[in-house]
């Protein structure tokens, strides 16, 4: 599982011309579910991004967590995090999970977080949406539980 993650000050994502999800303060997470992710790949990004101290304490330091500044999450959907560029011009995406099982991921993913106590807002998987965010910092943070499981090995 890949997942971009951005600390904004506020975002939203909008399809057909439609409001479908808003955030103020937290984070906005482009989530990619690869072929062979399992249940445990999508726990621990979960609460690696939840648990994340790139939020500042009263001393300015990165020290807090999503959790700890009330944050919320916006969760869109983005098979193309597993785009294979390394032959040719045209991205390769043999990679990501075939649509039914990444649409399920991607929800257990977004009831994980929520049953974690974050209030989560999401786009619609496989729609066409338009994101705009304010990213804070700006801070972005790329994770990939495949670093998990190569050092488990």
């Amino acid at each position: 599982m890949r997942a971009v993650v951005q600390r904004v000050t506020r975002s939203e994502v909008v399809i057909d011309g439609t409001v479908k999800g808003k955030t103020d303060n937290g984070f906005v997470v482009l989530l990619g579910v690869g072929a062979d992710d399992t249940d445990d790949d999508m726990v621990y990004i979960a609460d690696k991004i939840i648990n994340l101290r790139v939020f500042g304490d009263d001393d300015g330091k990165m020290n807090l967590s999503l959790a700890d500044v009330c944050g919320s999450m916006l969760v869109i959907s983005q098979f193309t995090l597993y785009g294979d560029c390394s032959h040719g011009r045209r991205p390769y995406f043999g990679g990501a999970m075939e649509p039914v099982g990444a649409n399920a991921m991607y929800e257990k993913f977004v009831e994980y977080v929520r049953s974690q106590g974050v209030h989560v807002e999401t786009g619609e998987f496989g729609a066409d949406m338009k994101v705009t965010l304010t990213n804070d910092g700006p801070v972005t943070i790329i994770l990939e539980s495949e670093n998990k499981r190569r050092k488990q090995k």
